[in-house]
């Protein structure tokens, strides 16, 4: 069972292209929701921060629940296609409504932020924790399984990279057209719009990449039914007690400072680096902001998305956790040369410190990767040793760790505005907007430390974990043999 494959090339296609639209979706909220609510809706800090918090505190109780939904209840077309094709209207209808920008003063347009961003997660966890529960159906094959992952993460993170190309593009057309006309919108409006039209493209294009992936793809495999035994430990009790899986969950959280090098991006392109003329005007500090934050990306694609294509070669030659440690060492590494060199350039050029950012998202493509595969591991040594697979809730864990990360690192930012004193309506409003050379030395420094230091000291910490993993190895290699043959005496089917 080991050898056969069972996924033909079209199959693997269409799901990696479903994975392509729904990075496409989830980078608007990643990337760009942070900047969106406090420089543009400049809602409260202190309102946005406690969003955040509260919104994962809830996904803490919603995404096992949708774990649990998954694993138990069996749809006409299957466990898990089915909540790909009913939520991902719901998701696109809510991404658009989170960057409509409605014209309401702040105590209601904090009220609709927070129903539209609260909502947007519960309906993004519905399709998302099936999803990525798949590859544990499509294939009884671990190694296959693994190179379906691979692959689909190579996707869904250029799927993630293509609004990036729209943040630089749409600007430029944008000021292009206003030039034209002779009638530019104020600073304030031109990012209301810019956001909106990001969102547009990214909710038409990546929806229905998503939805297509519905009609292509086939679970096969099917557990035996077990019927609960008094006494037997319940869902959540084999999640927790599976040793593997929660020093996985412990990785994601504490590499959650990864995510701050793209959503933080943005905000150090505000306010830490300017590249234009000396005396610029409107339109030049707009380019600038697009330019460096897309400069960012771009090292952030190259480190990331390279290291995601050479994944599928590093994973059969070696063992998960070595990739993992020896990466975030090396990515904490260069985090404190890009930390060193900006504090000693005075942040005078970004194009110096472009190969260190390149080095320092190394980290983010394997734990992309590298995490679906471990918990997909971490729930073969489950069935081993409990007889039962928990695949929904395993996904879950995976989404949960997304959230949280994005989350912390938003939080993250959130905290630094406050602490640093930093006031968004003075540095963008419907009169004016500032470059960040009139930024005090200090904010902007501080700000920079975002994308370098902070992710650098999360890939540090979030390599602890894995000397203690040991799903590696020869004992994965029996592991797996073992699971064979229990599979084989228990019923274990697959559909061709």
């Amino acid at each position: 069972m080991e050898n056969k494959k069972y996924v033909g090339n079209k199959e693997r296609w269409m799901y990696a292209l479903g994975a392509g639209g729904q990075g496409m979706i989830y980078a608007m909220m990643s990337s760009y929701i942070s900047d969106y609510y406090v420089n543009v809706l400049q809602l409260p800090l202190m309102f946005v921060l406690v969003l955040m918090l509260g919104a994962r505190v809830w996904d803490a109780i919603n995404d096992p629940m949708m774990g649990m939904i998954v694993d138990r209840r069996t749809m006409k077309n299957g466990r898990m296609k089915p909540y790909i094709i009913m939520a991902t209207p719901i998701i696109a209808v809510l991404t658009l409504l989170m960057y409509l920008s409605p014209n309401l003063e702040q105590t209601p347009l904090m009220i609709f932020s927070a129903v539209v961003y609260i909502v947007w997660g519960m309906a993004y966890t519905m399709a998302d924790v099936p999803f990525w529960t798949i590859p544990n159906v499509l294939t009884p094959n671990s190694k296959e399984r693994s190179d379906v992952i691979s692959f689909t993460k190579i996707i869904n993170s250029i799927g993630s990279a293509l609004p990036e190309v729209l943040f630089l593009a749409i600007p430029l057309i944008l000021n292009a057209v206003y030039a034209k006309s002779g009638n530019a919108p104020n600073p304030l409006d031109f990012e209301k719009r810019k956001y909106f039209l990001i969102a547009l493209f990214a909710v038409v294009i990546g929806g229905i990449m998503y939805v297509n992936c519905y009609f292509h793809i086939k679970e096969r495999v099917t557990l035996p039914n077990k019927k609960k035994i008094s006494g037997q430990p319940g869902s959540l009790s084999r999640i927790f007690h599976c040793k593997p899986l929660m020093l996985v969950v412990m990785m994601g959280i504490l590499s959650s400072g990864r995510y701050l090098v793209q959503a933080a991006a943005i905000h150090v392109a505000r306010y830490s680096f300017y590249i234009g003329p000396e005396n610029p005007t409107q339109a030049d500090i707009l380019n600038s902001i697009s330019l460096v934050k897309t400069i960012f990306q771009v090292c952030t694609i190259v480190g990331m998305f390279g290291t995601t294509l050479v994944m599928p070669i590093l994973m059969k030659k070696f063992d998960y956790k070595k990739i993992v440690i020896t990466t975030c060492l090396a990515g904490f590494a260069a985090s404190v040369v890009t930390t060193v060199i900006g504090y000693a350039t005075g942040l005078a050029s970004i194009y110096v410190l472009a190969p260190f950012i390149m080095i320092q998202s190394i980290p983010l493509g394997v734990i992309n990767v590298i995490s679906y595969a471990m918990i997909c591991d971490s729930l073969d040594y489950m069935e081993l040793t409990t007889g039962v697979r928990e695949n929904g809730l395993g996904s879950a864990c995976q989404g949960f760790i997304n959230k949280i990360g994005n989350a912390f690192s938003t939080c993250g930012i959130i905290v630094l505005y406050m602490a640093i004193d930093m006031d968004p309506a003075a540095m963008l409003s419907k009169e004016a907007i500032m470059a960040a050379t009139e930024v005090d030395p200090g904010q902007r420094f501080a700000m920079f430390t975002l994308v370098s230091l902070l992710p650098g000291i999360s890939m540090l910490l979030c390599s602890i974990p894995m000397f203690f993993y040991k799903i590696a190895g020869k004992n994965k290699e029996k592991m797996l043999a073992d699971l064979a043959e229990k599979r084989a005496k228990e019923g274990f089917s697959v559909v061709e």
